[in-house]
């Protein structure tokens, strides 16, 4: 039994200091690792907060740029003013009428892109404008004969717009407005 003491007298004391060690390696290795994978981390977020602030510098003009172009299409399609482009002298109504309606078709398409660039909400607006004056166009040239003079759908067409609570534009170009504030 004595040999056998002695021989775990032995065994413990070189598996103990052993041990001991490889746990002390096993804090120390623990302890760098976690330390690299916290700096990783920390990389990693100032990397994405980089790009981010890039992307906000590239994207952030071309946004305004956007809600700029939109705010001009809602202005030119605005009825007085879609009247005034749209007019030359010897016009029929109907062909005012028609005018119009391409006037506003063209810009649509010309600024249809724009609406990667807003809220869901806001292009709605934009587009419910433009199908709202269109329907004033149209209900306003269904009032005189389509051979009449251009003055006489301009001033049905300013007519049914003065019985309106607000213009069809005034509205979305106010929700644009107040949007791209909220993005500066």
């Amino acid at each position: 039994m004595s040999q056998f003491l002695s021989f775990l007298s032995e065994f413990i004391k070189i598996v103990l200091p052993a041990a001991l060690v490889i746990y002390g390696m096993y804090l120390i290795v623990n302890t760098f690792l976690q330390k690299e994978f916290e700096k990783r981390a920390l990389d990693i977020q100032l990397k994405n907060a980089d790009i981010q602030i890039k992307n906000n510098e590239l994207i952030l003009p071309i946004r305004f740029q956007a809600y700029e172009r939109v705010c001009l299409f809602l202005e030119r399609i605005a009825p007085h003013n879609l009247i005034l482009s749209s007019n030359e002298p010897g016009m029929s109504a109907g062909q005012l009428q028609q005018q119009m309606l391409f006037n506003i078709r063209e810009e649509f398409a010309h600024n249809m892109s724009q609406q990667v660039y807003m809220s869901d909400d806001a292009w709605k607006h934009v587009k419910d404008a433009m199908e709202n004056i269109v329907s004033v166009i149209n209900n306003s040239a269904q009032i005189v004969p389509s051979d009449a003079r251009s003055i006489d759908l301009a001033k049905i067409i300013v007519e049914v717009l003065m019985q309106l609570p607000t213009e069809p534009t005034a509205e979305a170009l106010q929700f644009v407005k107040n949007e791209i504030r909220q993005v500066m």
